[in-house]
C-alpha cells in the first residue's frame, strides 16, 4: 500500500504548472527492494499521484526511462546520456503530452567544451550535462526547463560552483525571455557557493513559499530518513504557489535513494512567442 506525505492537492485545471525533480536512481542494485524491477511500479505509482505537469529526472538509464513510459503512457521523455548516446545515465525530462508542447530540446555539458559530448573538466571522474527544452502550454504561454547532476565528491565543490556558474551564461541564450526552471541533484547543501551562484539569477522554490510540506532534506539513501537537501528546484519569472517533498513509500521499500520535490508555479513574467518546432517523437519519446 502507497503510503505517503503530498502536501500539493491543486487540481490539474486550477493550477498553471507542477513540476517534479528526482534523482531515479541507476539500475545497479542486483537484488532485494532496491532493485529497479522491485521499485519501477511504485515510482510510477508515486509520480501517478503527484500528477506533475514536466519532470527533472537524474540518473535515469533508457530502460529505466521507457519502463516509466509504459506505466505512464500520457508522458514522452527526451534526453541523450552523460555521453552521447543511449547507454548511460540520462537527464531524461518528462512531460504530459497532452498538457505541454515540446517545441526545441538541447543539451550542453558541464566542460570547458560545452558542445563536447562527454567532455570532463575541473578533476571530476565523470561526464555532467544539462538537458534542457522549451515548452508550450494550451494557452500558448512557453517555458524553458533544464535538468542537470552536479559531482558528487565532497572535494568538487569548486567544480559545482563552475558548473553553476556556466549554466547561468547559458540560461539567457537558450530561454531569452521566458520563464525558467532548473532542476538537478546538484549534491551540495543550500549553504554552499553553488547555491549561492545559481541564485543570483533564480529563485529557491522551496525558500520562496511560507509552508513547504515534508521534510527539508532529500537524500535517504533508501532510508527513508534524509540528512541533506541536494535536489533543488530554481525559478525565474514564476511565482511559487506551493512545494513539497514527497516521501511516499511502501513499506520498507522506495521509489528511489531521493525523495522526489516538487513545486506548483505561477507565471508573473510574459513570454515570446514565435520559436519554431525542432523536434520528432520516435516511438513515444522524444529522442
Amino acid at each position: 500500500m502507497l503510503a505517503a506525505a503530498i502536501g500539493i492537492a491543486t487540481p490539474a485545471l486550477a493550477r498553471d504548472l507542477r513540476v517534479m525533480s528526482v534523482n531515479v536512481r541507476v539500475p545497479v542494485d542486483a537484488d532485494g527492494a532496491n532493485r529497479w524491477e522491485a521499485r519501477r511500479d511504485l515510482f510510477a505509482a508515486t509520480v501517478a499521484r503527484a500528477d506533475p505537469d514536466v519532470i527533472g529526472t537524474q540518473e535515469l538509464h533508457q530502460r529505466q526511462g521507457d519502463d516509466i513510459l509504459r506505466r505512464l503512457p500520457r508522458y514522452n521523455w527526451f534526453g541523450r546520456d552523460r555521453r552521447g548516446g543511449h547507454a548511460d545515465e540520462h537527464m531524461g525530462i518528462f512531460y504530459r503530452r497532452d498538457r505541454l508542447t515540446l517545441i526545441d530540446q538541447g543539451d550542453f555539458w558541464l566542460s570547458d567544451t560545452p558542445a563536447v559530448p562527454g567532455s570532463v573538466s575541473w578533476s571530476h571522474p565523470y561526464p555532467r550535462m544539462v538537458t534542457w527544452g522549451r515548452f508550450r502550454d494550451a494557452q500558448g504561454r512557453r517555458f524553458v526547463l533544464l535538468d542537470t547532476h552536479f559531482p558528487y565528491r565532497a572535494g568538487d565543490e569548486d567544480a559545482r560552483a563552475k558548473a553553476a556558474a556556466l549554466i547561468m551564461t547559458r540560461i539567457e541564450p537558450i530561454a531569452g525571455g521566458d520563464p525558467v526552471i532548473l532542476t538537478g541533484d546538484f549534491n551540495t547543501g543550500p549553504d554552499s557557493e553553488t547555491h549561492r551562484v545559481l541564485t543570483q539569477g533564480l529563485t529557491d522554490a522551496r525558500l520562496s513559499t511560507e509552508r513547504p510540506s515534508g521534510p527539508a532534506a532529500t537524500f535517504h539513501n533508501f532510508t527513508g530518513t534524509p540528512d541533506r537537501r541536494i535536489d533543488w528546484i530554481l525559478v525565474r519569472g514564476f511565482s511559487v504557489d506551493a512545494f513539497t517533498t514527497d516521501t511516499a513509500h511502501d513499506g520498507q521499500r522506495y521509489p528511489s535513494d531521493h525523495f522526489p520535490i516538487i513545486t506548483d508555479l505561477s507565471r508573473n513574467a510574459p513570454t515570446r512567442q514565435g520559436v519554431t518546432p525542432s523536434v520528432t517523437a520516435i516511438g513515444g519519446a522524444v529522442r
